[in-house]
């Protein structure tokens, strides 16, 4: 039986030379992360996450969303599937904060975990932990939330736009930090 199983393995490898793999279909890296768009990915990440989340300025909040935008959540699901319906879901959240029934809030990248990947023919891939905090009546803040996340950005006529958003591994926080 062993002496049947190693003439396998030596006909096949007369039929299939490495080298000859190798040739046919060589392994070629994706692209290459440039400093220049690390800084458009990040710019327009705080772009986003000011509009959105910090200030409530929807009509900047528009322009950074594709039409055709999606976003699954750990804990709520797919939360939205068009960017309108998102904008349509930030424009109740922020109504609520200015009724008092809703946390104020602040959004904050921690840059050192970032990482971004750029995407032939489309934009970039960025993923990095981020971190929520309740804002107080005060000023003060308390960190409230952590999460991971995974964005895919869409290049169009030159500016960004978030596709894609997949938010996950949210952990409240272990310690409040006041700020």
């Amino acid at each position: 039986m062993l002496k049947k199983i190693s003439s396998l393995f030596f006909v096949g490898l007369t039929f299939i030379s490495p080298n000859s793999q190798a040739e046919k279909h060589p392994v070629i890296a994706g692209p290459l992360v440039t400093e220049e768009l690390v800084q458009q990915i990040t710019r327009a990440d705080q772009r986003l996450f000011d509009a959105l989340f910090n200030n409530c300025d929807l009509r900047e909040a528009q322009n950074l969303v594709t039409d055709d935008f999606e976003m699954y959540h750990d804990k709520w699901g797919q939360t939205a599937k068009s960017g309108e319906e998102f904008i349509n879901a930030i424009t109740n959240m922020c109504k609520q904060r200015e009724n008092g029934n809703g946390i104020r809030a602040r959004r904050e990248l921690v840059i050192e975990s970032t990482k971004i990947y750029p995407v032939n023919h489309y934009g970039a891939i960025q993923s990095g932990t981020h971190r929520f905090y309740g804002i107080n009546d005060d000023k003060s803040e308390i960190l409230r939330e952590s999460s991971q996340f995974t964005h895919l950005w869409k290049q169009v006529d030159g500016k960004w736009q978030l596709a894609r958003v997949l938010s996950f591994d949210h952990k409240p926080a272990e310690q409040h930090i006041a700020h």
